[in-house]
């Protein structure tokens, strides 16, 4: 009865992982951690302010911007409590439950960032291949659809496969890869058949993220047909260098995410701190990259951040 009862207490939760052969420094090492942490929700709640404060920056472009920013908020604060955790406190300890609930806000938030930058590629689109309907096609109230859609599109994907893993047995090894819990990763502990949650995963990852990822390179084609057409040198990179911080922002979220799947599902037996390296970059940098990308490239942008800080003691 106690084997039996110790067993089901063991099923309920896992263990997750910080830096392998580096726990005697790991609180030298959560500095770093905290840091990018710190860049990325106080860059991100920035923008956020400077754009619902500055009534002269409530356009698309910063609408969808404020979009991007609450998502990457959202990316890192899902993380931040297990991976402070193990570095500060060496808790490694974290329930089904709780872990579940983790999945579903890390997954979530990376579907959402991939469709809000669908998104902006859209409204770089228009504002390059169609600038003089540009406010008719990009109206307010359609933005509020848009926002709404994303949210509905990415939330009721995931309990379809995520409430199975509950259900699973965990016969060998309770132990994560990760600071954090991730899909892919829990189920490679599985004994129970998982194949219904590997099909739904390459699913997820090619109707979605490879979808999102079609239509931005369409949308990128178009644009470079259409700014081809401009006769004037200056013009052409007027027009391209809207899209510069889009760009950047697609390739430092697909580049890593890309890396992640393909680490996971087909190089098993590759080292564990490349497993560790590709997730940490995948979850931690968009969201502290993104803030400064924008703020540097963002004429508007860089005017309000610099008029914040003219003020302050020297």
């Amino acid at each position: 009865m106690t084997s039996s009862n110790s067993s089901i207490e063991q099923l309920a939760s896992f263990y997750v992982s910080g830096i392998p052969g580096c726990e005697d420094v790991q609180h030298f090492i959560s500095i770093p951690f905290c840091v990018l942490y710190l860049i990325g929700i106080v860059g991100n709640c920035t923008v956020l302010h400077i754009i619902h404060t500055d009534k002269s920056l409530h356009e698309p472009m910063y609408y969808f911007l404020a979009m991007l920013s609450l998502t990457d908020t959202g990316m890192s604060i899902s993380t931040l409590p297990t991976v402070l955790r193990t570095f500060w406190f060496d808790a490694k300890e974290i329930e089904m439950n709780t872990c579940v609930a983790q999945m579903y806000f890390i997954h979530t938030f990376s579907l959402m960032e991939s469709t809000v930058l669908l998104a902006m590629a859209f409204d770089c689109y228009v504002a390059i291949c169609d600038p003089l309907r540009y406010s008719s096609n990009l109206t307010p109230q359609r933005i509020v659809y848009i926002g709404v859609f994303i949210v509905f599109r990415c939330s009721t994907l995931l309990p379809v496969v995520l409430v199975h893993i509950p259900t699973f047995s965990f016969c060998h090894s309770h132990v994560l890869s990760h600071s954090f819990c991730l899909h892919q990763d829990v189920i490679q502990l599985a004994c129970s058949d998982i194949s219904f949650n590997v099909l739904y995963g390459l699913f997820v990852v090619a109707f979605y993220w490879g979808v999102d990822s079609l239509r931005i390179i369409l949308s990128y084609a178009l644009i470079l047909c259409s700014v081809l057409h401009i006769a004037s040198r200056g013009g052409k990179l007027k027009a391209l260098s809207t899209c510069v911080s889009h760009i950047c922002a697609v390739l430092i979220l697909y580049v890593p995410m890309i890396g992640l799947s393909l680490v996971h599902r087909f190089v098993e037996h590759s080292s564990l701190i490349i497993h560790i390296t590709m997730a940490d970059i995948y979850l931690l940098v968009p969201p502290v990259l993104n803030p400064i990308i924008y703020s540097i490239k963002t004429k508007q942008l860089k005017i309000k951040s610099d008029k914040k800080t003219e003020f302050l003691p020297k």
